[in-house]
């Protein structure tokens, strides 16, 4: 780590290497480089600590009382934000994203810094926990760590984890609506308020369509639902969004890459959580080696007919010793480029081999630098196999933007990567992560980051983006991966 405040003791330092990629993934998002990213955390984890022990040095106001305040990791990611500020002030904001330098100028952000009865309900809802309560909740919710590893740092039983963690959602929600109901508001959002608290309360309630307008148009009574509603696997987004601000969706998939790979995970499992995998795709892969074991074998047989003495005797052959390595690289039939096979009709032994999956499967993979686009692996023919498959997930979509993830399964192993796709009713992408972006019109052009460009055969490869919309949000097509088309997972 770079050079940051001195630990008072062991524990303390193991728990700035706990912080810190916290705050340096965050600081990334921040910053338009690396280096400032670097300097951003810096600064920002100083000052973060600096009130983080004077707060926990300061007296009690009373018996079983304590001054409210963040835990470790969100006070530190809240200095990020305010150095971001302090940045802006001064004069540098051109090391800062410009999305973010719109935000810090904004109403939005004057909100962190305003009234508190004005402030985000998860801030202030987090803030009135107690400090053990509110660590459990921000690393099992929004730090993503599995519960075993939460009640390690924590110090706590893990066979009771679970249920110290469903109690404190129950905490939380009520520190939550007991704010909503102290929060200035018109008569209208008053109105729903106990309306909004029965709704949010039942996994099985439905939204009546009067309160589901109203939280279309009410920002307050919105993030209010968010926090109230504990079922449907809101409560990280709720919580990210509502402490941190700009960047909260981003920072909390970050988090959760970060924890499959410090986990070992290497790739994310099926869709549905913990299911068996899907036995069509096993069956779909198995056809297509198939036939390139086939294809495989007709051109080494084909091979093997070339090199045979005499099989060159049209063309005037010379004795034996070097005539059989002639012919190989004359006799273009056993190493046909997929241009060739696809515009010359050859009657060559591996252009019978099939048809269109000829033509895609007896390519030879050791002539072809993996990744790269061929003519014939469109992903939109049924007859081809193409090498990838796309996933397109929508996470979440409000008013006039939204969430979503791409994850890719290639069949090759990639030391880099990029994945290009379309929008149809002109989405703008904001804010990208584990990837790079750029955006001409309705195509979308992303480049790996530093730490994933490598990708095992057979494995995934995916990134997040919050984009606007507006009329019509359609999924995204035409899915490339190194400027090969994929198909649909």
């Amino acid at each position: 780590m770079p050079d940051l405040p001195t630990p008072q003791d062991s524990a303390e330092a193991a728990r700035f290497a706990e912080c810190w990629d916290a705050v340096l993934s965050y600081a990334d998002l921040c910053t338009s480089g690396s280096t400032s990213a670097t300097q951003l955390a810096t600064e920002a984890f100083s000052l973060g600590m600096r009130e983080a022990r004077a707060a926990e040095a300061a007296p009690t106001r009373g018996a079983g009382r304590r001054p409210a305040r963040l835990p470790r990791i969100p006070l530190l990611l809240t200095a990020v934000r305010t150095t971001a500020e302090e940045w802006e002030t001064q004069g540098h904001g051109h090391r800062l994203d410009p999305e973010l330098r719109l935000w810090l100028n904004s109403d939005k952000a004057a909100r962190y810094s305003g009234p508190p009865l004005r402030r985000p309900l998860a801030l202030r809802g987090l803030r009135d926990l107690q400090a053990a309560d509110a660590e459990l909740l921000w690393l099992a919710e929004v730090e993503a760590l599995p519960l075993s590893a939460v009640a390690r740092r924590l110090g706590l039983d893990p066979a009771t984890v679970p249920d110290e963690l469903t109690q404190v959602r129950g905490l939380f929600r009520d520190r939550c609506h007991r704010n909503h109901l102290d929060t200035p508001m018109d008569a209208q959002c008053r109105s729903y308020a106990r309306l909004l608290d029965a709704v949010t309360r039942s996994p099985a309630a439905d939204t009546p369509d009067d309160l589901s307008r109203h939280l279309a148009r009410c920002v307050e009574c919105a993030e209010a639902a968010a926090c109230l509603r504990l079922h449907g696997g809101g409560l990280p987004a709720a919580l990210a969004g509502g402490v941190i601000g700009w960047g909260g969706l981003a920072y909390l998939e970050r988090r959760r890459r970060a924890a499959e790979v410090r986990l070992g995970a290497g790739r994310p499992g099926p869709a549905d959580g913990d299911g068996p995998p899907n036995p069509g795709a096993h069956k779909a892969r198995v056809v297509r080696n198939g036939l390139l074991v086939a294809a495989v074998l007709v051109s080494l047989l084909a091979l093997a007919v070339s090199m045979m003495p005499g099989a060159d005797t049209d063309g005037g052959a010379s004795p034996s010793g070097s005539a059989d390595s002639r012919p190989v690289a004359a006799d273009p039939s056993p190493s046909v480029s997929p241009t060739d096979a696809s515009s010359t009709s050859s009657p060559r032994p591996s252009g019978q081999a099939g048809t269109s999956e000829t033509s895609e499967g007896a390519k030879n993979p050791g002539t072809t630098p993996q990744g790269t686009a061929t003519s014939e692996a469109t992903g939109d023919d049924p007859s081809a196999s193409p090498t990838c498959r796309v996933s397109y997930d929508l996470v979440n979509q409000w008013p006039d933007g939204f969430q979503a993830t791409v994850t890719i399964t290639t069949e090759h192993a990639l030391d880099s990567w990029t994945v290009g796709w379309s929008f149809h009713d002109g989405q703008r992408v904001g804010q990208m992560w584990d990837a790079s972006f750029t955006q001409k019109g309705p195509r979308i052009t992303a480049t790996a980051a530093g730490y994933n460009k490598k990708v095992p055969a057979d494995g995934t490869l995916s990134l997040g983006f919050l984009a606007s919309w507006q009329g019509k949000n359609a999924p995204a097509y035409g899915f490339t991966l190194n400027g090969e088309k994929c198909a649909k997972a």
